[in-house]
């Protein structure tokens, strides 16, 4: 493209800088790296999945080193989400055959037999910055309006733009303690209820929490911990020729974005239609009743309070058996999912010379009789 001249006055030239802007990049977004393309951390991309298959494990907890990929990795999960039934126009992305999916207003249409207007939208992913505000968070009611018009004016905030949909926090240890609780329980619950001088509004707020950190920067509270149904912990690749590859590929990609997504094309595709199979597949999965009786074994055994571990543990299970196209769990599914499931939910033992996640394997082991 030849280069543009700008002997006019500065508003001319201005407004040509603004339309060769706008000629250049209409149309392309933020390129992001492939997932397939990721190299490495397995049990950060299994996780990650097995969220996307069922969204009540309840979210993912990443924590690794400075550089290791882990917003990578994330963001990059966006391209593989699936297309899901929206109601059209519906600022809360309600579900039009899920009721508990569903806003108050659009539960309420269909109650009054009102055909609601059906598309269909990627699943979001949203991000929650650092300095947001609750408000910004969730959501704000326009008092004034209230009281003067009586209609309950709500500006819907993040959580409602998350509904059905994957949140996003990077460095969540550094998020303010008040703000997780209030993410960590909506994801809990499903539901967002805001409330402003006597006016209370509620909308549902279903969705996959996926945060990130640095563990040298600051810890969660372990109480905050037990939340996530999932933690993947991992590190610094060590192997010199894996280093240089990983090196290799992201050059590639920083050249050429297009090109690079081309060549993993068909595996971002691939992938895309194995986790869609796996959603439909997944209510049809069945865990048998010994290995849900040793899973509950494990958390006994492990001192993990409540019962939340063994639920993730069976749901992650499952999730991955629909992953891998069988219809039971196998003993190996359980293996691979369980120190993800339960190695943030173990007492701290500043004595012990063995990482929490081993010690689910050395446990799991002999519970299983795999010695």
């Amino acid at each position: 493209m030849p280069l543009l001249s700008l002997k006019t006055n500065p508003q001319d030239s201005t407004r040509v800088l603004i339309q060769y802007a706008v000629g250049v990049f209409a149309g392309q977004a933020r390129p992001i790296y492939p997932f397939t393309a990721v190299i490495g951390q397995e049990e950060m991309k299994l996780a990650l999945i097995l969220n996307v298959i069922d969204p009540k494990i309840g979210g993912v907890m990443i924590m690794g080193d400075r550089g290791t990929g882990k917003t990578t990795t994330i963001r990059a999960l966006a391209d593989l989400l699936p297309e899901v039934p929206v109601v059209a126009k519906d600022q809360f992305n309600s579900d039009p055959y899920d009721p508990e999916l569903m806003s108050e207003e659009v539960r309420q249409r269909i109650k009054a037999g009102e055909q609601v207007p059906v598309g269909r939208m990627k699943i979001p992913m949203i991000d929650l910055p650092l300095g947001a505000t609750e408000d910004r968070v969730c959501g704000t009611i326009d008092i004034e309006k209230a009281l003067t018009e009586g209609v309950k004016a709500f500006e819907p905030g993040l959580l409602a733009k998350a509904n059905r949909g994957i949140l996003y926090v990077d460095e969540v240890n550094l998020l303010d303690d008040h703000l997780v609780d209030v993410l960590l329980d909506s994801a809990a619950s499903g539901w967002n209820t805001v409330e402003r001088e006597g006016i209370s509004i509620s909308h549902p707020a279903r969705f996959i929490l996926v945060g990130s950190g640095n563990p040298e920067e600051g810890e969660l509270r372990p109480q905050l911990l037990d939340r996530f149904g999932m933690h993947a912990q991992i590190g610094t690749v060590k192997d010199p020729e894996l280093r240089v590859q990983i090196v290799s590929e992201r050059s590639t990609f920083d050249e050429n974005p297009a090109e690079f997504h081309k060549r993993y094309a068909e595996k971002q595709n691939a992938l895309t239609g194995r986790i869609v199979d796996a959603r439909k597949r997944l209510k049809s999965v069945q865990i048998p009743y010994d290995f849900r009786v040793k899973i509950s074994a494990i958390c006994s055994e492990l001192n993990v309070d409540g019962i939340r571990g063994d639920i993730v543990t069976n749901r992650a299970a499952k999730a991955l058996a629909a992953f891998e196209g069988r219809g039971e769990v196998a003993v190996e599914d359980i293996y691979r999912v369980i120190p993800l499931c339960l190695r943030h939910r173990l007492r701290k033992d500043p004595m012990a010379d063995i990482d929490n996640g081993d010690r689910v394997r050395q446990v799991f082991k002999r519970i299983f009789a795999m010695e």
